[in-house]
């Protein structure tokens, strides 16, 4: 089992403005750099075995940022939610949109206009982290820790499946800006390790002395840093 960290984004001028952005080229504001080198501080001491990003810029900077001296691969699967004719506008005037409603209480039922089903983002989300994390621990063992940049939706969805959750109960979880979120996935079930995390990392590298997997172990090790 491998373990991935999902990293949102720093703040953004559409963050900041209270737009919602969707899928535009916008890209972080001052605040954003301080918060995604603030970060990179944080993943200084991780042996990182992959880092992937959604292919949008406001990605692609944050991890310039905190990892100057990583390449990262790009993966659509990690790609904002279409937002369709809803991208650009404030999110004030979006709120009374017929849909607005929906997409806060019944997201799975949600399909923009001229946009993605929220469905279909959770799934193809899901599919690419799962793939990606078989594949590093394929390449690069059990004890392997990974990183993936994405959007706040993005992440929440996939924590959603992780948890269990259907769909409809995704806006219950939180994934501000330049946090991180950590996932452990085993042959039988995710463990949801850390939420929202904008303290210290270092307790997620594995220890030098093996230790068995298993759901106990697991487990044991999913107790803190929430």
């Amino acid at each position: 089992m491998a373990t991935v960290l999902l990293m949102r984004h720093g703040r953004t001028t559409a963050n900041a403005s209270g737009g919602l952005a969707g899928r535009q080229p916008v890209e972080l504001d001052d605040t954003g750099r301080g918060q995604a080198v603030r970060a990179g501080e944080r993943l200084r001491d991780l042996p990182l075995a992959a880092v992937v990003s959604s292919p949008l810029i406001r990605c692609r900077q944050t991890l310039e940022l905190a990892l100057p001296d990583t390449e990262p691969v790009l993966e659509d699967g990690l790609i904002e939610c279409g937002y369709g004719d809803w991208e650009g506008r404030p999110l004030s005037e979006l709120a009374k949109e017929p849909l607005w409603p929906v997409v806060q209480q019944h997201p799975s039922a949600a399909v923009f206009p001229n946009g993605e089903a929220m469905a279909d983002m959770s799934a193809r989300a899901v599919a690419a982290i799962r793939s990606w994390d078989a594949r590093v621990a394929a390449e690069h063992g059990d004890g392997a820790v990974w990183l993936a940049c994405s959007h706040g939706d993005v992440i929440k969805a996939i924590v959603a499946d992780a948890l269990g959750l259907h769909l409809d109960q995704f806006q219950r979880i939180v994934a501000d800006p330049a946090s991180i979120t950590v996932i452990r996935y085993t042959p039988t079930r995710p463990f949801v390790v850390r939420v929202n995390e904008t303290g210290e990392l270092g307790s997620l590298v594995p220890p030098k002395t093996a230790v068995p997997a298993g759901d106990a172990a697991v487990g044991g090790g999913a107790g803190g840093g929430v």
